[in-house]
């Protein structure tokens, strides 16, 4: 059960997108950016409001895969492994980024809701292969002792 606060939030954000059924797509962007998912509680929600069907606000929401019905992290780290940032060693850096966070196995958020690692097809940016982005910001030719590093300073300016 949400807070009501969600729902007042979304409110909002579909009052600036108008509640008609073609704010779908931009009122769940801004929902995610939001709240860093997509609660369920709330597609249905948003469905309700703009006076569309649940299934179709759902097969709209899992058809694109930028939309998460899961939690994640405050930094959202993404790993290259498309075949440039693969052959160029990606692997060790995820692997490494998911040892040092304790992830791995299905589990891509740590506990504390700080980090998020997600493996990608590819980030656009094959000539500084290997790369991952937190949060969007590139980290160009990444190997796993600077992946740790880059972490770590995220922790410490957490702590800061």
């Amino acid at each position: 059960m949400l807070d009501q606060s969600y729902y007042d939030k979304t409110d909002e954000i579909i009052k600036v997108h108008d509640p008609k059924a073609s704010s779908l797509i931009p009122v769940i962007q801004d929902v995610q950016a939001e709240y860093r998912y997509l609660p369920g509680e709330l597609l249905s929600y948003i469905a309700d409001k703009l006076g569309i069907p649940l299934a179709k606000a759902y097969s709209v929401a899992t058809f694109y895969e930028n939309f998460s019905f899961d939690p994640k992290g405050k930094y959202v780290i993404k790993v290259c492994d498309g075949t440039a940032c693969h052959v160029r060693k990606s692997v060790p850096v995820r692997e490494a980024l998911q040892k040092h966070l304790g992830l791995g196995n299905g589990k891509n958020t740590t506990d504390d809701m700080l980090f998020t690692i997600e493996i990608v097809s590819c980030l656009g940016a094959c000539g500084l292969a290997p790369v991952m982005t937190v949060n969007d910001k590139v980290h160009p030719k990444m190997t796993p002792d600077k992946a740790i590093e880059i972490i770590e300073e995220l922790k410490k300016g957490e702590c800061e």
